[in-house]
This record gives structure tokens, C-alpha cells and sequence, in this order.
């Protein structure tokens, strides 16, 4: 990030451009050719991903296990959608059969959006079955994989995947700031359909991939510094290797709930569908909340979240992700939790 700042359109920075595109490809395990960064966080691929599908009026089948579930709905709603949430308890899963109950109840909806890993519970929503289902009904299949990719198997082609973003940071360990999306041609198609322009100028892929394809029309001032970072970030997992990264990222998060239930802590969420990279677990009776995770601050120089939504004051959210995701981190966080809960 302290490489001199190239101009947008320099031939330097275009070849940088064309490379992370190569990256991203390779990250998402896609062929698509509209595999790109977009200047913003992981909200910005979420309303990003919206806002290009979604004309007023359209039915969209949000599949909803946690809080960044409901905020797709929202944003469904915010451009004129409508948002036909198929909502399960936080902590579990939303089937492929309530996905394709949806479907037949409105046989109309455009799209099924779903979050991949729910970072407000740790749960994992597979995707692959749900992927046929969308396809066979030739709907548009929208991913959110904001917390799982880099960390988890997100093969977007493989599972019939139209629209997937991420973020810079979490499992890419790159900064906040800058997200990535890919769109395949089916998805690409439905834009170009659109009866309406798109009713965001910023976020209007057509015209922002008209910048990173071969128009190279000016389209936004890039990120210069943000994208070198994501680009390196990208570089090394390319380096390290998609099914060795992933396998890290599993073995760190099983030691970790591991370690945590030989402390006496409880799990959060259904077993079967656990994140590695994020781990939910509930706060004993009698602990508080915002004092223990101070300590960890103060004391030890490790950050943990508190709970969302249901979850607030009751749970506490561990986050291996990326460069931090060592086996190293996780016995020294289980060591000082050993030491404040008094185990």
C-alpha cells in the first residue's frame, strides 16, 4: 500500500488490473470474465449485486439465517423489490426445499439471494443443491460470501452461482474498502434486459466493467493504494494454495471450538454447519459480556466480537481469518480465557 499511486489509466496500473482479475477468477473458481474489485466494503458488492438485478416490482426469495440475511432483504426492498424472506432461527440453515416452496409460490421472482457464511452466527448455508434448484427454475442464484471467501470452498461455477461477492478483508486479508464480485453471462444478460436504467450511477456494473474490460472507459478515480493491497492479498493465496488455505482455516477453527468446549463453553448453532472461520460461542451465566472482552483487549492484545441481533450480550464471535488464522493465535486465546473465566 506504500507503492506510488499510478493514475487509473496507466499502463502499470491496467496490467495490475488485468492480473487481480486473473486472481479473482482463481479465487472464486469461475471462468467469468466480469471478475472485478469494486471501491467500497462488502456492502458495497451486497448492494452492488442488488441494484443491477432488481427493477421495482420484483420478487426476490431472500433466504434469511442471520442478520446480513435480513440486510439483503432490506436492500431488496430499498430498490423497489420485494423481498420474499424464507427465514429460519438464527444458527441454523434454510433448506433446499423451503427455497424451492418459495419458487413455486412465486413463480415470478427474478432472483434467490442467500448469505454463504452467516457472520453474525457461524453457520455455513451449503449451497450446492440450492444452486440446481435456482437453475432449473431459471431464476438468477445471488451468493453473499463476504465472511467464507478465501477461508472455505466457494466453487461459484460448480454450484450454479450467477452473482458472488466478497471483501478485501476476513479471509482475503487484504484492508477494508474494497470489495469483489463476479457475474456470469446469464446474470450480465438480465442487465442488459433491464426495461430501466440502473437507479445507482456509482454501482452500475455495466459501466464500471466497461473501466476494467477492454473499453477502459473512465468510470471512478480507483482505489490505487487498496487495490495493490487486495492484489497481493490475492498473489498469496494464489501462492499458498486454494485447498491448502482452506484447509488451514478448517484445522485452526476445529482446534478452536475444541479448545473453547474443554473450557465449558457451549457452541452456537447448528453442528453440522459451523464456519471455520467463525466461531460462535455462548457467554457463561455470571460473565459480562463487555468486560471480559475488554481484558482481552487490554490484557492480551486480542479483539472478539459481541453478538447481533438475538445473539447481543448473550454470545461472543471469534474471528480466524487470513493471515491470523494460526494455530499459534488459537492456544494463546484459549489460554487467556483460561485465565479471566478462571478455568
Amino acid at each position: 500500500m506504500a507503492s506510488p499511486i499510478l493514475g487509473y489509466l496507466d499502463p502499470d496500473y491496467l496490467a495490475i488490473m488485468d492480473h487481480t482479475m486473473v486472481l479473482l477468477r482463481h479465487l472464486f473458481q469461475t471462468d467469468n470474465e466480469l471478475s472485478i474489485a469494486l471501491p467500497g466494503t462488502g456492502m458495497c458488492g451486497m448492494e452492488a449485486a442488488v441494484c443491477n438485478i432488481v427493477e421495482p416490482g420484483d420478487e426476490v426469495v431472500v433466504g434469511i439465517h442471520g442478520f446480513f440475511g435480513q440486510r439483503l432483504a432490506e436492500i431488496v426492498e430499498r430498490h423497489g423489490g420485494t423481498a420474499v424472506r424464507v427465514e429460519v432461527d438464527f444458527g441454523q440453515v434454510v433448506s433446499t426445499d423451503q427455497i424451492a416452496t418459495a419458487l413455486d409460490t412465486h413463480p415470478n421472482a427474478k432472483m434467490v439471494a442467500i448469505v454463504h457464511g452467516e457472520t453474525s452466527s457461524g453457520v455455513a448455508q451449503p449451497l450446492k443443491d440450492i444452486g440446481k434448484v435456482v437453475r432449473e427454475r431459471n431464476k438468477i442464484f445471488l451468493v453473499d460470501a463476504v465472511c467464507s471467501l478465501g477461508g472455505a470452498h466457494v466453487p461459484v461455477d460448480e454450484s450454479l452461482i450467477d452473482i458472488c461477492y466478497g471483501a478485501g478483508q476476513k479471509c482475503i486479508g487484504g484492508p477494508a474498502g474494497i470489495a469483489c464480485i463476479t457475474l456470469n453471462d446469464r446474470a450480465l444478460g438480465v442487465i442488459d434486459a433491464r426495461s430501466r436504467p440502473v437507479d445507482t450511477w456509482y454501482l452500475d456494473l455495466t459501466l464500471i466493467g466497461k473501466y476494467w474490460l477492454s473499453d477502459r472507459a473512465y468510470h471512478h478515480t480507483s482505489p490505487g493504494s487498496l487495490l495493490y493491497a487486495l492484489h497481493e492479498a490475492l498473489r498469496l493465496i494464489q501462492e499458498e494454495g486454494l485447498e491448502e488455505r482452506f484447509a488451514r482455516h478448517q484445522k485452526c477453527g476445529d482446534l478452536l471450538k475444541a479448545g473453547l468446549t474443554d473450557l465449558g463453553l457451549e457452541l452456537f448453532g447448528d453442528p453440522a454447519n459451523r464456519l471455520p472461520m467463525l466461531t460462535c460461542v455462548m457467554i457463561p451465566d455470571g460473565v459480562d459480556d463487555a468486560t471480559t472482552r475488554g481484558r482481552l483487549l487490554r490484557d492480551f492484545g486480542i479483539e472478539i466480537a459481541g453478538g447481533f441481533g438475538p445473539l447481543k450480550g448473550k454470545a461472543w464471535r471469534i474471528g480466524l481469518m487470513g493471515y491470523s488464522c494460526s494455530e499459534r493465535n488459537v492456544h494463546y486465546l484459549l489460554a487467556a480465557l483460561r485465565e479471566i473465566l478462571g478455568n
